[in-house]
């Protein structure tokens, strides 16, 4: 099931994949935990570069400085780009320690699961309320559900402060939850499921 139009979808993986061609950078967000789980495409793009990189994409494309949120921004039509950089932007986790902490799927740089899962749910927990936020959910979903994440290496993760309560408010939300229409889970599923999910966010429970 799309969550996004297909025709916007592509377009955004055929700008991946432009970048991809021309520069170096970790994906993360949506797309990323797509390559992992195969479930819902992303529309936008989020990307951690090195400032060297940073600087090519400047000669390249219109980028615009969101000094608000500590983050580069291109407009591509319908496709956002965000851009991360090192000791300056903090999408949930300093930009410095996701360049640090990557693996390779099809040739693209992507964080570890785990690092992934704590990225997205800060990002789920400051717009929850939103369709956004709806999306940040299901991949966070996706993600368990492939009962890869290795629970100690996450909650090491999960340690600081605002990380974890982003998380004690990722396990208050997913108490609550039924079925997951866009993952094809009806609430039985949910329900079994949610017992394996638990043990990987709380294994001292």
């Amino acid at each position: 099931m799309a969550y996004y139009r297909d025709s916007v979808t592509q377009k955004s993986w055929l700008f991946l994949q432009e970048l991809r061609r021309k520069f170096h950078f970790v994906l993360i967000g949506g797309g990323a935990i797509w390559l992992y789980t195969r479930q819902l495409k992303s529309k936008d793009i989020d990307i951690v570069v090195e400032l060297s990189e940073l600087d090519k994409l400047k000669t390249t494309y219109d980028l615009t400085k969101n000094e608000r949120l500590k983050k580069y921004e291109i407009k591509q039509g319908e496709v956002d780009v965000d851009i991360y950089v090192p000791f300056y932007s903090t999408p949930g986790v300093a930009a410095e320690q996701i360049l640090k902490n990557v693996v390779e799927i099809e040739s693209f740089k992507i964080p570890s699961r785990e690092l992934l899962l704590v990225l997205k749910t800060v990002a789920w927990k400051s717009r929850r309320m939103s369709a956004k936020g709806r999306k940040d959910l299901i991949d966070i979903v996706s993600l368990l559900a492939t009962g890869k994440l290795a629970a100690g290496k996450l909650n090491d993760l999960f340690t600081e402060g605002p990380l974890r309560m982003a998380k004690e408010a990722l396990i208050e939300e997913l108490k609550t939850a039924t079925d997951i229409g866009e993952l094809s889970l009806n609430q039985h599923q949910v329900a079994r499921a949610k017992k394996d999910w638990f043990k990987i966010l709380n294994p001292e429970t």
